[in-house]
């Protein structure tokens, strides 16, 4: 079922979501743009964020060809929670919307959060999906994933933190939570360069500070938790137990980015999604961090290598050894 929320209060016109009724009830909550008779590409948003994780400009989509579908994953913005879901859930979230729009066949992108998201399609929606791009990802923890350590090495202590509050239970996790949602709606108020932590990249802290991405993260960091943090609460736990799929089920081509700099998801976790992903093409960057240093430049190369444009090689990614 296909609709338009218009409850609460008027919206600017690319706030306002369409949205999909599940069969258990949920909503699930999207923003349809870019080129509408483009390659139908599907953008997951990282933890925590919201259907508004997309380059301002939409002239960016359309010039690429892509019509480009955002989402509010369960629990964020305006789509209904789900709580207890895994990271594979996801897939069949974004399999309604991509019915709904009567879309066929799509390509999936998903950054930080979002990236184990985007596997979950890649593995679990063959027959649909194309291509996948993983961009700074997180990588499995625990068994068949990462050891305690190796997963936190390289981490920033603050961000760290979640992990520890994901072990002591949901309870305290959500009223950790709830704290760093104040703390990142002051940080946008007096310092967006800090939104992740003191410890970021230099590149990192700049991509904040531009003037078009502090006026877009002021409205995604109010929407992301606009009916609490019940998504990233579900997030957050369902990175530390086991994902719900076999990266080595993947069959379908992967493009898995990430940088060295990187203080959110570390280096170690890039490459050993890198070492663990079949169908992987792995563009590193020595200088790059958890945020895209030409964030127009490298938009425009994912989605022609997502659509199988010509020319989409990513300069100074090379494949590690």
């Amino acid at each position: 079922m296909r609709g338009t929320q218009t409850d609460g209060p008027p919206k600017e016109m690319t706030d306002l979501p369409d949205f999909v009724r599940l069969g258990d009830g949920r909503v699930v909550t999207y923003v349809d743009g870019g080129d509408p008779s483009g390659y139908p590409v599907f953008g997951l948003h990282g933890t925590p964020g919201c259907r508004l994780n997309r380059w301002p400009d939409d002239d960016l989509y359309r010039s690429a060809g892509v019509r480009y579908i955002t989402t509010d994953r369960a629990g964020y913005g305006q789509s209904s929670r789900h709580r207890g879901r895994t990271v594979a859930d996801e897939a069949s979230d974004v399999l309604a919307v991509a019915d709904a729009l009567g879309i066929e066949r799509f390509c999936v992108v998903g950054g930080s959060g979002g990236g184990p998201h985007a596997l979950a399609c890649a593995a679990l929606l063959a027959r649909r999906v194309e291509r996948v791009a993983c961009q700074s990802s997180v990588a499995p923890l625990g068994e068949g994933g990462m050891t305690r350590d190796d997963w936190l090495e390289g981490m920033s202590a603050e961000i760290a933190l979640e992990l520890e509050w994901a072990e002591a239970g949901e309870e305290v996790l959500e009223l950790e939570l709830v704290a760093a949602q104040r703390r990142m709606e002051e940080r946008m108020a007096f310092d967006p360069g800090s939104l992740l932590g003191e410890d970021v990249s230099e590149s990192d802290r700049d991509f904040r500070l531009r003037p078009n991405v502090v006026e877009a993260f002021t409205r995604i960091v109010a929407e992301q938790s606009s009916h609490g943090v019940g998504g990233s609460v579900d997030d957050t736990l369902a990175f530390s137990r086991a994902w719900g799929f076999d990266l080595a089920a993947i069959t379908v081509p992967v493009l898995l980015t990430y940088g060295v700099q990187d203080v959110a998801a570390p280096v170690g976790q890039g490459r050993w999604l890198a070492a663990h992903i079949p169908t992987v093409q792995v563009w590193e960057s020595q200088t790059g961090g958890h945020l895209p240093e030409e964030p127009e430049v490298e938009i425009a190369q994912t989605l022609a290598w997502l659509t199988g444009q010509s020319g989409a090689q990513r300069v100074g990614y090379p494949t590690p050894a």
